[in-house]
């Protein structure tokens, strides 16, 4: 073999291995991630999103840390509240990291680590409160619990930003009390709508009555005075009229034979009605006697009226 191959040979080995250092330095870092490097054992630098050159063989590349928003669903954990009620709590909680170096070093195992203070943090708020407090008030535990987790964990390089409490499950006997006690309240709630109703029922029939009644007495009142004008008119027409044949007959200058002849038509009248006394002056054509005859004829009515009372 010639030198001139033996020379080839060595600048192709020199020229793969040059190809492979340079390809094993670079470093790509993706979109919302990071990668913390060790030189020698030692914490170096932290990567950001780009490419990146390092020493192959000196540094050590940790995987991509994600930057994004974690959500960390945990398994229910046994809780005791205040009035000794064991409940199964299950919680949801949402996390980033904020410092990958603190993320990297900071704690072994970060989930886990995070379950376990938040199951210590959640017996701890829930047993000071009792089983009814427990179920009302969730937006003041995930609060609490919120800002103590994102306390602890600020060593860690991780910013908590919620934390939900996703489920609350008291025991079996517990939840059906609960439910009977749902119902009857239901039912309580629904007698009372009930008589609500009847009750506003009665009150507009009443009123309703009330005001027909008072309707049905306006009509009789306002029937009433419509009578007693149409009465009235008719007895000023009839005076009227009387009035106005009394001034005709006086016009008239009527004779003695006419008054005669209207007192026999009142004697006819007089006679065909109940009376049993009738007097009757010889001096007929005297009005004045003719008066009298009348006069004489009501007296006897009323003593006859008198006498069957």
């Amino acid at each position: 073999m010639s030198s001139s191959v033996v020379v080839g040979i060595v600048f192709g080995v020199v020229a793969v291995l040059v190809l492979a250092i340079v390809v094993a330095s670079l470093r790509i870092v993706r979109q919302a991630t990071a990668v913390v490097v060790e030189r020698l054992g030692k914490y170096h630098k932290t990567l950001d999103t780009g490419v990146h050159m390092i020493l192959p063989f000196f540094d050590r590349c940790s995987r991509p840390i994600s930057l994004k928003e974690i959500v960390a669903d945990f398994k229910p954990q046994p809780v005791i509240t205040k009035d000794n009620v064991t409940m199964q709590i299950d919680t949801v909680v949402y996390f980033q990291v904020t410092d990958p170096k603190l993320f990297t070093y900071g704690v072994d195992s970060p989930i886990r680590a995070i379950e376990n203070l938040t199951a210590t943090t959640l017996r701890n708020i829930v047993g000071e409160l009792e089983l009814d407090e427990t179920l009302t008030s969730r937006d003041t535990v995930n609060t609490k619990m919120r800002v103590i987790l994102d306390e602890a964990t600020d060593p860690w390089g991780i910013k908590i930003n919620r934390v939900e409490l996703k489920n609350i499950l008291p025991p079996k006997d517990i939840q059906e009390a609960m439910e009977k006690q749902m119902r009857a309240e239901r039912e309580r709630r629904e007698q009372i709508l009930r008589a609500e109703g009847e009750k506003k029922s009665s009150i507009l029939v009443a009123e309703g009555e009330k005001e027909a009644q008072i309707l049905r007495a306006e009509a009789e009142k306002e029937t009433k005075i419509l009578q007693a004008e149409a009465d009235k008119a008719a007895t000023i027409a009839r005076a009227e009229g009387e009035n106005k044949a009394i001034e005709l007959i006086n016009k008239a200058n009527p004779n003695a034979a006419y008054i005669t002849l209207q007192g026999f038509e009142a004697l006819k009248t007089l006679a065909d009605g109940n009376s049993t006394k009738i007097i009757v002056p010889s001096e007929i054509q005297n009005v004045a006697g003719l008066l009298t005859s009348m006069t004489e004829v009501v007296k006897g009515e009323k003593d006859i009226k008198n006498s069957k009372k």
